[in-house]
């Protein structure tokens, strides 16, 4: 398939999702698909600089964390530099950070801030559209 997109909306956190986002995104970017993902709300924990304070397993869900650790799963920052190497274009809903008193320094490099309209430019065109 030709000019293969993929678009994700991540707005919800905890560490589950951002592995659920970030495979998901860094798959396809892998199978040459272009990527885009729109954080907003909780998911914009997985992109801050604090995320791996801010990102924690659900309540019962617990044990995986060994399990990730027993198999190498590689961490969100890991998963997130791996990201940004394969292309995957993160952008932080603009609206949400205004409304949570955050700006672009929170972030990790290589955010883009912008409204929805940017990341419905992309999503237009995609075949695979995904919200976690």
């Amino acid at each position: 398939m030709a000019n293969k997109k993929v678009a994700i909306i991540a707005s919800s956190g905890g560490l589950e999702t951002a592995y659920k986002v970030l495979n998901i995104a860094t798959a396809a970017a892998a199978l040459d698909a272009e990527v885009a993902i729109f954080f907003t709300f909780e998911g914009l924990s997985i992109i801050h600089k604090d995320s791996e304070q801010m990102l924690q397993l659900r309540p019962g869900n617990e044990g995986l964390a060994e399990g990730f650790k027993k198999i190498n799963v590689p961490t969100v920052t890991q998963l997130l530099d791996v990201a940004k190497e394969s292309g995957v274009r993160m952008i932080a809903c603009q609206m949400t950070v205004d409304v949570m008193g955050l700006d672009q320094e929170h972030f990790i490099d290589g955010i883009e801030l912008g409204g929805a309209a940017a990341f419905l430019d992309f999503a237009f065109d995609a075949q695979v559209t995904l919200n976690f």
